[in-house]
């Protein structure tokens, strides 16, 4: 991990730094990336709205199209940082660093607090970005937009017939159920239980088969960089991207009917329709912010997008050291820090829970702006 801070007159600095970057995709990154910090911290798990949770099962969510879109922007993030920087010598070590980096901060996150070897959940979310960087990243090295296509074409057929074709041992049959599905017979057989999601027990959202059709939403992303990247005129690229987008969602609400849209299993299915609408709302972002220079608030969210791993990290390690600080309270029993102040300054104002954990939740994105807009106003960019 390195940390960059520019020297020299900051608003300069901050401009030319900015401006070697696609802004539309720092906004829609920070946008993103807040999302994710408030479905991920509710000042209260047992009162969430529902458009902020995952579906149970088959269906889909606002919050379930937070991490594929995550997933596609690293995907349009290769094309510039690979493309800019060709296929000299020490990239392919330098991509590899940097996923076992991401891998290991993921790995951290699981160990803590309890370094307990025997039952950390070894998959996870940094650990899905780091490998599905690592692959990317390489067949973008390796191959042609014509040839990410066809392997993207493949990595979703093929991940269909997987997954309703062959039979599931022990079980007999294929079949989409949550614990009796290929994916999680792999993940328990593989994994073990003993080192997947807890909460699922058996089978990890985040596990080895599923891996292959989330490198399949980081080529789409990869397609899409490489279409903004071209010397097309700005509103050709900015209609074929809505078409694509359009037709591409469509194909996933198609498919939806025989192979159903399931973040879980990362289905093919989903993975066209969470790549379309990310398509759709990386083009929108485009046209107002690069093309029409649209620039009130952009800012606001940008500031999450240049430092969005750190964030990710951080707002996950935060609330668990907190937790680790116990507070007595009058009847004797013990919460954690972060509990207590959200009982005590968030919460009472509030008759609804849900409004009080909606509440708790954006107090900690609003805690993390402000780090983040002095970061950005300082220009430290911290590099994974």
């Amino acid at each position: 991990m390195q940390t960059s801070v520019l020297p020299n007159n900051p608003q300069q600095q901050r401009t030319e730094t900015v401006s070697k970057r696609l802004l539309s995709l720092d906004f829609f990154r920070g946008l993103t990336v807040a999302a994710m910090v408030l479905v991920n911290n509710p000042g209260d798990w047992g009162h969430i709205y529902a458009p902020l949770e995952h579906a149970p099962w088959h269906g889909w969510t606002p919050t379930d199209l937070i991490f594929p879109f995550f997933l596609f922007i690293v995907g349009v993030s290769i094309t510039f940082a690979l493309g800019a920087k060709g296929r000299g010598h020490g990239v392919v070590g330098k991509i590899v660093r940097r996923s076992a980096t991401l891998f290991l901060l993921g790995l951290f996150l699981n160990f803590f607090p309890k370094f307990d070897i025997t039952t950390v959940r070894i998959p996870g979310v940094l650990q899905r970005i780091s490998l599905v960087y690592l692959v990317c990243s390489l067949i973008f090295l390796k191959t042609t937009s014509r040839q990410q296509l066809y392997i993207l074409c493949g990595l979703l057929v093929g991940y269909w017939m997987l997954m309703t074709i062959v039979p599931v041992p022990g079980v007999g049959f294929a079949n989409l159920e949550p614990t009796t599905n290929l994916a999680a017979w792999i993940d328990r057989t593989v994994i073990t239980p003993a080192h997947v999601y807890k909460v699922a027990k058996v089978w990890d959202p985040e596990g080895l088969l599923s891996t292959l059709p989330a490198i399949g939403t980081g080529l789409i992303g990869m397609l899409t960089g490489t279409w903004l990247r071209s010397t097309r005129p700005a509103a050709e690229k900015i209609a074929w991207l809505f078409a694509a987008g359009c037709l591409t969602t469509l194909g996933g609400l198609i498919w939806d009917g025989f192979f159903p849209i399931n973040k879980a299993l990362w289905t093919s299915s989903y993975v066209l329709l969470a790549g379309g609408l990310a398509m759709l709302g990386l083009a929108l972002c485009y046209w107002l912010i690069d093309v029409n220079n649209y620039r009130r608030g952009v800012t606001l969210f940008v500031v999450f997008g240049v430092n969005p791993i750190t964030v990710f990290f951080l707002s996950g390690l935060i609330p668990r050291i907190m937790n680790l600080i116990h507070i007595a309270q009058p009847d004797g029993s013990e919460i954690g820090s972060k509990e207590y102040l959200y009982r005590t300054f968030i919460a009472p104002p509030f008759a609804d829970p849900k409004n009080a954990s909606l509440a708790g939740a954006l107090t900690f994105v609003l805690i993390w702006f402000v780090i983040l807009w002095w970061m950005y106003r300082k220009n430290v960019i911290i590099k994974v």
